[in-house]
C-alpha cells in the first residue's frame, strides 16, 4: 500500500492512475480516497490522477495528537504528497473540507497549482454563521467520540445537503453512509476540532484572494444552502474565478452528480491547458447596469 510522507513525519495513503498531467483530488469531512473513484475512472483516461486520504482517514496515520489537525495541515499536505510523487505542478480538485484546503493551496502555493477547483466550500464561513458552526463542530466531535464514528454517520449522512443524494440515487447513497461509518473515531472527532471548527472565515481571508493568480472555478450545488453566499464572495473576490452551479444538488456533487461534475470539471481543465482561462475583464466589474453610465 502506497503512503507519501508528510514533513511532520505522518504516512498519508495514496492510489493514482492514469498519465499525463496530474491533477490531486482532495475529499470533503464525510468522505476519504474512495468518495473520487468516479472521478479517478474518469480523468484517468487522459490524465494521471491522484486521490488520497487525508491525515485521520484510514488507511493514512491517525495521529493522536491534537496539533497536528489544522487548515495549514490539511492545505501542505496536498503539497507533501505532490512532492513525494515528484510533481512540480497539478490541477487541484477540491470538495468542502478539502475545497478550503484547495483554496488555501492556491493562496500558499500558486507556482504548485496548475488550476485549482473549490467545490461546495463554505460551511460556517459567513460572519453571521460563525458561532453556530464552532457550537455544532464541539458537539458533533464529542458526540463522535462518546458514540463512535460508526453511530454518528447514520445521522450525518443523512444532513439537509445530503438528502439530494439519497433521494436521486439510494445505492450510491447507501455506499457514501457505510463508507462514512468506517472512518476512525479518533481521526474524525479530531479533525473536527481541529481543522474544521478552527479554520479561518473566508470573510477574514478577501485580501488573500484578490491576489489569487491561479485559475479558479467555484462548484456548488444548488440546494447546498451553506456554500451559497461563499460561492457569491469567492467569485467576487478571485480575479480567475468562474462560478458553476448545479442544479437540484446538495453538498456531495461530485458522487451525487459524477457525470455532470466530470463535464464541468473537465471542460475547465481543458480550458486552462489550452492557456484559455483568463482574469476577468476588468470591463465587467464597472458598477453600471446597462453599460451606458460611462
Amino acid at each position: 500500500m502506497p503512503y507519501a510522507i508528510t514533513d511532520d513525519g505522518v504516512r498519508l495513503h495514496y492510489e493514482e492512475a492514469g498519465s499525463g498531467i496530474p491533477i490531486i483530488f482532495v475529499h470533503e469531512f464525510a468522505g476519504d480516497h474512495r468518495s473520487w473513484e468516479a472521478q479517478m475512472r474518469h480523468f484517468s483516461r487522459s490524465y494521471r490522477c491522484i486521490t488520497y486520504s487525508a491525515r485521520g482517514y484510514l488507511p493514512s496515520d491517525v495521529p493522536d495528537s491534537p496539533e497536528q489537525y489544522s487548515q495549514a495541515r490539511a492545505r501542505d499536505d496536498i503539497r507533501d504528497v505532490l512532492k513525494h510523487l515528484g510533481i512540480d505542478r497539478a490541477h487541484v480538485v477540491g470538495l468542502s473540507m478539502g475545497g478550503f484546503a484547495t483554496l488555501h493551496f492556491g493562496m500558499h502555493y500558486p507556482q504548485m497549482a496548475r488550476s485549482i477547483m473549490v467545490g461546495g466550500c463554505g460551511y460556517g464561513a459567513a460572519p453571521s454563521a460563525r458561532e453556530q458552526f464552532r457550537t455544532e463542530t464541539e458537539a458533533t466531535a464529542a458526540a463522535i467520540e462518546r458514540d463512535t464514528m460508526a453511530v454518528v454517520a447514520k445521522a450525518y449522512s443523512l444532513g439537509p445537503t445530503r438528502v439530494q443524494f439519497q433521494n436521486k440515487d439510494p445505492r450510491g447513497w447507501q455506499e457514501f453512509a457505510t463508507q462514512l461509518a468506517e472512518h476512525s473515531t479518533r481521526g474524525s472527532a479530531l479533525t473536527m476540532l481541529g481543522v474544521q471548527r478552527k479554520r479561518p472565515s473566508l470573510w477574514d481571508l478577501q485580501d488573500d484572494m484578490r491576489k489569487i493568480s491561479v485559475p479558479t472555478l467555484i462548484l456548488n450545488g444548488d440546494e447546498d444552502d451553506p456554500c451559497l453566499e461563499p460561492a457569491l464572495l469567492m467569485k467576487r473576490l478571485i480575479p480567475t474565478a468562474g462560478l458553476a452551479i448545479i442544479a437540484r444538488s446538495g453538498h456531495t456533487i461530485n458522487i451525487e452528480e459524477p457525470d455532470e461534475f466530470n463535464r464541468i470539471v473537465g471542460q475547465f481543465i481543458a480550458t486552462v491547458d489550452a492557456g484559455r482561462w483568463s482574469p476577468r475583464d476588468a470591463r465587467s466589474i464597472s458598477g453600471g447596469i446597462l453599460g451606458m453610465n460611462k
